[in-house]
């Protein structure tokens, strides 16, 4: 199936409904966003002479275009590419390559980011709108065709594109109808997060049913916008990490709102605290849901849904709130030690899952794929249980894997730039729990002679990693604790850290 047959499908039945808004304004109705899609994708066929299964990449911020470049992308027959724009330069760049990818359509922001590494069509302006050419018919593709190359970080420090099919998707986007929502034509899906990433991933389920998709003028969490954008647009949901839910509920522009309109806020990425999900109920009322899922299984692997939020006389209802929820209706999920046998309930082990949403493999990356997927199953790298409810609770990350403010940071992938200093011997650096941001990154730093000073070490990450991986916090030590074969014991740094704390 092409998704692009969601846009045209509803240009037909419901033409003058909105279908993308640029804030309060519509932007585009379907029949429009139809036409746009098959235009565009004309151009990108014929002006840039690209072909099916060849990849376009995506390096903007929010932006109606986004949007338009990736339905027509998949109109004819490509497979998008969405780049995280917030991405150093080395990073975007290691993406394009790695990813093949034939073109990139940037903005005027971020085409300093994109220029010199690949083709390069900048939207809007006067390029854009000469791309619409000729409208093609709508390319066939299969379900097993790769549609979207999800970049997620790798513990090797350089990311991987975790290859979604045409059925991963549409796979995805029913299991949300299933177990987080059902959506009408009249209901909104508001972008404050970014379209390369989770909020990308659930407006589709969004398209899919015809619902507007809401595109913020401002590139940061604006709480006032937001709260004017839920009184403009009926049925709103949005996704957002939990330090996004946090400080929009402490902001006195949501208290004083009118949220009539809010339907549903989807969150996960990280885990909240309960006290801070106790807030965020008080402010919001029962129109949470928490799922969690990786890149490699989009969005799919269990959700606490909004009836298990609002479940507050259940006597368990402390335990199940800071868990993750219970498995998708599209996957079987299971925890297992290290021969993958499945472990009794209450004992922690590795997340399992398997299904046809999760992912066809890792681009270019056999190896990878191997290890990952093993005897059909998924192997998350994220440890956890479940309790006797049939709610997993997640322990622990076997790749130590930090998130702050709900983007992915591997220590391994800082180390390495840390590393760089011809005065650091040895670098590990561990997340510590943050109140705001979740996780911030903390970095423990031997030196070889005298110590670096902690600018030289911030100018190192700022040329080398994007901004919101480099490090919090500098703690220079004698040594790394290790074991018998040498390997840095994390897990006590983070003691250390938690010991300062208690």
């Amino acid at each position: 199936m092409n998704l692009a047959t969601w846009v045209h499908r509803h240009a037909a039945r419901i033409p003058d409904a909105p279908a993308i808004a640029d804030s309060t304004d519509v932007h585009a109705t379907w029949s429009e966003f139809s036409a746009t899609t098959r235009a565009l994708a004309g151009g990108l066929r014929n002006r840039f002479g690209l072909g099916e299964g060849d990849r376009l990449a995506i390096v903007m911020r929010n932006r109606p275009e986004y949007l338009e470049a990736m339905f027509a992308a998949w109109h004819a027959g490509l497979v998008v590419v969405p780049v995280n724009a917030r991405l150093h330069r080395d990073e975007i760049a290691y993406i394009i390559e790695h990813s093949g990818a034939s073109l990139v359509v940037t903005d005027d922001e971020h085409a300093h980011d994109v220029e010199g590494l690949a083709r390069m069509l900048v939207a809007p302006g006067e390029e854009w709108e000469s791309t619409k050419g000729d409208a093609i018919p709508l390319s066939p593709r299969r379900t097993t065709d790769p549609a979207w190359l999800f970049y997620t970080s790798g513990t090797t420090g350089r990311p991987k594109g975790a290859t979604l099919t045409n059925r991963n998707l549409v796979t995805m986007s029913l299991s949300y109808f299933a177990d987080i929502d059902e959506v009408s034509h009249t209901d909104a899906v508001l972008h404050a997060a970014p379209l390369s990433h989770g909020s990308g991933l659930y407006g589709l389920p969004h398209v899919a049913r015809g619902a507007v998709s809401v595109i913020p003028r401002s590139a940061s969490v604006d709480a006032g916008e937001i709260a004017d954008l839920i009184a403009r647009w009926p049925g709103t949901s949005f996704f957002a990490a939990p330090t996004m839910i946090k400080r929009l509920a402490g902001d006195p522009a949501i208290a004083a709102a009118d949220l009539s309109n809010l339907k549903t806020i989807i969150y996960g990425g990280a885990p909240m605290y309960l006290a801070d999900l106790e807030d965020a109920l008080a402010v919001f009322g029962p129109k949470l849901a928490q799922i969690y899922g990786q890149g490699e299984t989009p969005m799919t692997i269990t959700a606490l849904s909004k009836k298990d939020h609002a479940d507050t006389a259940h006597p368990r209802w402390r335990e199940h709130a800071q868990s993750v929820g219970i498995p998708r209706t599209d996957v079987e999920v299971r925890v297992a030690n290290d021969a993958g046998e499945e472990v009794p309930t209450g004992e922690i082990g590795e997340v399992l899952v398997r299904g046809d949403v999760v992912m066809d493999g890792y681009w270019n990356n056999p190896e990878a794929t191997s290890e990952a997927i093993r005897d059909g199953w998924l192997y998350t790298g994220d440890m956890g249980s479940f309790d006797e409810d049939g709610y997993l609770t997640l322990r622990d990350r076997s790749k130590d894997l930090i998130i702050s403010g709900g983007m992915n940071i591997y220590p391994r992938e800082v180390e390495e730039v840390l590393l760089k200093h011809d005065r650091v011997r040895a670098v590990s650096v561990v997340g510590r729990p943050d109140p705001e941001w979740g996780e911030s990154v903390v970095a423990f730093v031997v030196a070889e002679g005298s110590a670096p000073s902690i600018a030289e070490l911030d100018e190192l990450c700022i040329n080398g990693i994007a901004r919101y991986k480099r490090p919090k916090d500098y703690r220079f030590v004698d040594s790394l604790p290790t074991n018998n074969y040498g390997k840095v014991l994390k897990r006590e740094l983070r003691e250390r850290l938690a010991a300062e704390t208690n």
